[in-house]
Order: C-alpha cells, then structure tokens, then sequence
C-alpha cells in the first residue's frame, strides 16, 4: 500500500486540486473544432507545465495535430514502470441550450463538478498527476518509475498518439499501461474494465437534383434524397434489432459462460436502464441481455441525419442532399476494416434508383480484450478496492478507446484500464460532470496502485 504520508497529502490538499482541477476545465480545448485550437494547444501547456513543475523530463510533440505530451520520471532499471495514458481534448457543446450552466465555467454542487471534461477526460487523468505529485511534494520515494503520454485528439480520431507510439516504442516501454478513461461500475462498485468495443464510422452521402426543388412543382417527377436516405437506413437493422449487413456477425467472439454469470450477478435491469437513459423501453438484438448487448454484442447505429429545411415552419422542397453518420460498434474478433468495406457494399447494393449515393469510411478502432488474470490485473483489483473501500467487479465497456490497441501491439505490455467515472456522468452530453469523491478516490487509488505494482 501507498505511504501513509502519500494518501494524507492527497486527503489534506482536496481542495486546492478540485480548484486546479476547474482552471483546466476552463480551457476549451475542443479538438475536433479549429476555432478552438489556441485553446487545445493552451490545454496541452496546462498540463505540460505541471509535470515539468513535478521534475519530469517533459517533451511536447508536434506531428501535425494537436500537441502530444510525453513526460517520465527518472527511469531506474530495477523498478518496474507504469505508462499512464489519457486526453486533454474534450467533444463538442451542442446543444449548448440543453447545459444548465456554462461549459466552461465550472459549477460544484453537491459535491459534483459540472464541465466539459470534467469526468471525460480532464479530471480522470488529472488523479494520475496529483498522485504523482504527492509522492514528489512528501518527498517518498516513488516505487515504480512513472510514464504519461497525454494527447489532444482522441475525441477527434487524429493520427499523432499512433504515430508517436509506433515511432517511439521503446522509449515508452513498460510493465503495464494504466487508462482511465473509462467508468466505475455504479456509484458504489469499482470495477476494472476488461474488454472496449472496436469502432467502423461510416458516412453515407445522398445526392439528387442539382438544387432544393419546390415540392409542388417537382413532387412525384424526381427521387427525394432524403426518402432514399431512409430506405437505407431502415434496411440496416431488422425489427428484432440484428444488423443486416452481410457477414457482420461472421466473427464475433461469445461470451464465455463465467461471463454471462458475471453479468447476471450485477443485477442491471432494464429498469434501471429506462432510468438512466430516460428511455421509454428497452431494446435491442433478442436473445441477450441489456447488459450483454451494451458490453458484448456488435451494433449499428445512426449517429445524426441531415436533410432539407429543418427550420420553424413549413418550407415545401425536395431537398438536393442528404447525409447520415452511423456508427458501428464491434467486438472481438471483429476486423474493423472488413466490416466498414462490407458495410459500403451493402449500401450501395440496396441504394434506391435515381440519386447518387457515396459511403465513406471515416475512422475505424479495434476492439479490445485484456486477459483477466494477471499480476497487473490483480494490483489493480487491490488498488481499487483499497481506494474505493469496495470489492472491484469485472466489467466490460460499449464505448471504444482506439490507442489501447495500438499499445498492445506495440509495447507488449498489459493495459489496465481503470475508470473513475460513472456511466451516469454524461460523457459527450450536455452537463457533463464528475463526483469529486471519485476524483479524490481515483487519487488515492492511482497511488496505491504505484506501491502494489511495484510487488
């Protein structure tokens, strides 16, 4: 465990770090938007200057997007390293009339701190830099040697972290890689995630006349693109909610059955699904549970759809295009590539007759899979349940992390990827938050998790 010393820094400073905390919340480092590059450059030296503060060896890299932050500790042979991974970026505001106070100006009530990034992922990563600190300020010697790379575009599926991975892996080689950018089980149940689902992001484009028509004049003479773009889209699942696609299925991994028992035991309802999500009902491919669907199962969803006059009132036009993003969520063994390519021959082949239709692969992860019995796992099983003061379960994620994979491939080292969130905090949605309990938590549970590592 952690020194005594280590864990009452961590408990004597809360304040002064949830107040740090919101002058990085502050920043809008917005990646996937170039108004706000300033701001995610301003982000990278926020964090940049505070581990140089700490005495690590910082570099900034530049490989065409948006700062990458590599920093270490004096690496020491006979110690084993930690590389902790996270993001400074944060997504998009809209719709910005649905936040109850501003993005970007910080709000605590009750204990919760309201921002963009706060719990994604500004304030998860930030526990791996308090911690830290508080071995440094109490001057104990660290246990293990400390790595980070912190990067500013994975919430804009930019190329650097990958690059700077496949470039410099033996610099960044270590015992274990530590992510956090993922969520606790519920609000009182730890949990390590053992699997992320891999991403196909597709865009489907529908082109018609060469201009919006009056509906009147035109109507019945022309394809509508936006009635074309529906036919597609309700042929890419069935009513029992499987998709369609050829030979999407062809891979996926099952579940082994101490899995499902596993799933089973944490006793999620469709229940308290309708109550998180405010969703009338659930739904999903039959045969397997909310939980199995939300953690296991492949899926296919339309993410936005754009077409015509969507203004107050009536405005009569056939519109001249129409577009929807859908995303496709993948398990393993899914190949993410093979599915995108199976996907644009499929819409093509079911395309309605009389507009053009473009399909466009935008970017692509692999799912992940992270063996539940090792060394690291079962530090970072102790660590949890010391810092959070309860058991830890196995849980696996819906959303993807793409890098995790390339740190696999890469580094040959085994990830843990241990949240501090909860699913409940809204992540990518309006009022966005973070407990401060699990802020403090997840500080405390970075630092033991340093001292079991090193056993």
């Amino acid at each position: 465990m952690a020194s005594e010393k280590v864990l009452a820094y961590l408990d004597s400073h809360q304040q002064e770090h949830v107040a740090q905390l919101c002058d990085f919340l502050r920043i809008p480092s917005i990646s996937s938007q170039s108004e706000y590059a300033d701001d995610t450059r301003r982000a990278a030296a926020f964090v940049a200057d505070e581990l140089k503060e700490l005495g690590l060896k910082v570099e900034i890299a530049d490989l065409g997007g948006h700062p990458l932050i590599y920093a270490e500790t004096e690496i020491r042979p006979d110690r084993k390293t930690l590389l902790f991974y996270g993001h400074y970026d944060v997504q998009p505001v809209d719709p910005l009339d649905l936040w109850d106070s501003p993005p970007f100006e910080p709000v605590i009530k009750d204990e919760i701190v309201y921002a963009r990034g706060a719990c994604d992922d500004k304030g998860q990563v930030y526990t791996h830099i308090k911690a830290l600190e508080a071995y440094i300020r109490e001057g104990v010697e660290l246990p293990v040697n400390v790595k980070f790379i912190i990067e500013g575009e994975e919430e804009a599926g930019g190329e650097s972290v990958y690059t700077y991975t496949e470039q410099n892996a033996e610099k960044m080689a270590c015992d274990a890689i530590v992510v956090s950018d993922t969520a606790l089980y519920n609000e009182t149940t730890p949990g390590i995630c053992y699997s992320l689902k891999g991403l196909a992001y597709m865009e489907i484009r529908v082109f018609g006349p060469g201009m919006d028509l009056h509906s009147g004049s035109y109507g019945g003479t022309v394809q509508n693109p936006g009635n074309a773009l529906a036919e597609i889209v309700a042929a890419l699942k069935d009513k029992e909610g499987r998709c369609l696609v050829p030979g999407f299925y062809d891979d996926v991994l099952e579940l082994e059955q101490d899995e499902r028992d596993g799933f089973a035991e944490l006793g999620y309802t469709d229940e308290i699904l309708k109550k998180e999500t405010g969703a009338p009902a659930a739904f999903g491919e039959s045969g397997f549970t909310t939980l199995e669907r939300m953690w296991a199962r492949p899926t296919c969803d339309v993410n936005g759809l754009v077409s015509g006059y969507g203004g107050e009132g009536a405005k009569t036009i056939i519109p001249a295009t129409a577009t929807a993003k859908v995303s496709m969520r993948l398990v393993p063994d899914q190949n993410a590539e093979t599915i995108a390519k199976a996907f644009q021959d499929y819409v093509m082949k079911i395309a309605p007759a009389g507009v053009k239709v473009e399909v466009e692969n935008l970017h692509n992860a692999a799912p992940v899979l992270v063996p539940r019995k090792s060394d690291m796992m079962r530090a970072g099983m102790r660590s949890l349940e010391i810092g959070f003061g309860a058991k830890p379960v196995f849980i696996r994620e819906g959303g993807s992390i793409p890098i995790v994979g390339t740190f696999q491939d890469c580094l040959k080292a085994p990830v843990l990827l241990l949240g501090y969130g909860l699913s409940t905090d809204n992540i990518h949605s309006p009022n966005e938050k973070f407990h401060l309990q699990n802020f403090w938590r997840g500080a405390r549970t970075s630092a033991i998790l340093m001292a079991e590592a090193a056993k």
